[in-house]
């Protein structure tokens, strides 16, 4: 029988485990992928310890995760312009991509391009979609400058590189540990911690401000006059609620169509997405005790 990825309550890592399930038959409208990748993101290990239970509620035995890439095993009827044994990238609602197998709706897939590898394509949604309606949201402009936090993580490694696409100059606010790689891609690295603020400040200006990782970023941006209409935050929505800042990520972008545009940059080679560590299936509690470290840059995704 093959494997998902179950927890029965919520709970600390070791709730985790992979268990042995039927295999899923496709709906009308839907298609059923042999996974070959599956990402990992931060939401999902604080829904499987119950932080947003009163949100989004878990029914027991649950699955996890949402992004996917792998191969159309199985159609279901309605089911047009997709193949028995195409190459996708996808996602789910159902918190069930972290399987070998997964039922999904046809219109949340979209090819995969031969110049992206598994890896990337199975950890692009969540991050991918993030970063695109970060910087959508705040609208940088060429000869603008435009400051992220968390400039190294998942979503930050991407929003620094769209934003730079805009022509606009990007500061990366991140440890110097990955000072190097930031200059790489073309943003201006800043060590976070001690004085920050005042070396933002000897900025000319900070037009927009993408804030990934909370603590106290967007009180930083108020404080640097950047206009709270060009503020975005994925991380402190109480911050956002107090001072009307902008919160749109992933549920702004979730469609099949931006995922397309996401995976064709990076199959340009316009769009770096760097994997921080691979897991087998079996090592999941392993792949997120190393993501709740929360110093990975890029993605960890399982592999299956």
């Amino acid at each position: 029988m093959p494997k998902a990825v179950r927890y029965s309550e919520h709970g600390g890592i070791e709730v985790l485990q992979t268990a042995e399930v039927p295999r899923p038959a496709p709906g009308s409208g839907q298609v059923l992928v042999q996974v070959r990748a599956a990402g990992i993101n931060p939401g999902e290990a604080k829904i499987r310890q119950g932080a947003f239970a009163e949100r989004w509620p878990s029914t027991f035995p649950s699955g996890q995760g949402s992004d996917l890439a792998g191969i159309v095993a199985e159609l279901g009827a309605d089911v047009v312009e997709i193949e028995v044994g195409d190459e996708v990238i996808g996602f789910v609602e159902t918190r069930s991509s972290q399987a070998e197998y997964v039922v999904v709706e046809a219109a949340d897939l979209t090819p995969k391009p031969s110049g992206v590898s598994w890896e990337v394509a199975g950890g692009l949604f969540v991050v991918g979609t993030t970063a695109y309606a970060a910087v959508r949201a705040v609208c940088p402009r060429e000869g603008e400058t435009v400051v992220v936090s968390g400039a190294a993580g998942g979503v930050g490694s991407l929003a620094v590189q769209l934003a730079k696409l805009t022509g606009a100059t990007v500061i990366g606010i991140a440890s110097e540990a990955n000072h190097a790689w930031l200059r790489e891609h073309d943003v201006v690295p800043i060590a976070y911690g001690e004085g920050l603020e005042d070396r933002l400040r000897e900025l000319d200006q900070v037009h927009a401000f993408i804030d990934t990782a909370g603590n106290g970023y967007v009180d930083l941006a108020l404080r640097l006059g950047v206009y709270p209409g060009r503020i975005d935050t994925v991380a402190d929505f109480a911050a956002a609620a107090q001072y009307q800042v902008k919160t749109e990520g992933n549920k702004d972008a979730s469609s099949a169509e931006v995922l397309r545009d996401v995976a064709a940059l990076v199959d340009k080679g316009l769009l770096d997405v760097p994997i921080a560590a691979t897991y087998p299936l079996s090592e999941v509690q392993a792949a997120y005790r190393e993501l709740e470290k929360g110093h990975t840059r890029g993605k960890i995704v399982l592999t299956v």
